[in-house]
């Protein structure tokens, strides 16, 4: 269950990637709904956390939230790896950005169909093998699609790809749980290159999920 939890958590965090043409901070409110057995709704809120807060300059990305599991996660643009700060370990997990365990079946884009903070957004579908990913995004954000053209990982290149633009909503539905994820703050700061670095003498290794 815990290799499990790991898993979506690092799946999940890289759905919420953001582009160069934007530099700041975006806060998301996370709901989750579990199709799992002995896993309550609440178990999934305090494993992956309720709210998320992502911090994006250029290519590099920090998320950093209220999970009971995950410390933070940092993306590395030049590495093209995703580390995970675990709660219960001083080791640094990575994954590799340009592995894919998922596949995109179909895609579908549809025009405005919500708004998120003034924000009038068009929905993109991806039916995937591991389930169907909703994302809701508006051309007004957009994003370096190019950048992020080596970040496989969660689908995520398969959805820039098509948006070219930041997400301000998602709702995911795998095998495990349905989340809805939306945008409730997005804040424009100046951020130092050395707030997406790893910490002095980190010791990191390949994550095993």
């Amino acid at each position: 269950m815990a290799k499990k939890i790991l898993f979506l958590i690092s799946f999940f965090s890289s759905l919420f990637s953001f582009g160069q043409h934007f530099e700041g901070k975006i806060v998301y409110k996370n709901a989750y709904a579990s199709k799992m057995p002995g896993v309550t709704n609440e178990q999934f809120t305090s494993t992956l956390g309720s709210t998320q807060e992502y911090y994006i300059k250029d290519g590099d990305y920090k998320s950093v939230s209220n999970s009971s599991l995950l410390e933070w996660q940092l993306y590395i643009n030049n590495d093209n790896k995703l580390y995970s700060k675990m709660a219960n370990s001083e080791t640094i997990l990575w994954n590799d950005g340009a592995t894919n365990t998922d596949e995109v079946l179909k895609t579908e884009i549809n025009k405005a169909v919500v708004d998120v903070l003034g924000y009038k957004c068009d929905e993109l579908v991806l039916t995937c093998k591991s389930g169907t990913q909703k994302y809701y995004f508006s051309p007004k954000l957009s994003v370096d699609t190019k950048k992020f053209e080596p970040h496989k990982f969660g689908n995520f290149y398969e959805f820039l790809s098509k948006a070219n633009a930041i997400p301000l909503k998602l709702v995911i539905e795998t095998e495990q749980f349905i989340v809805e994820s939306i945008a409730t703050e997005i804040t424009p700061l100046k951020l130092e290159k050395t707030f997406f670095e790893l910490p002095a003498n980190a010791q990191t290794t390949k994550s095993p999920f």
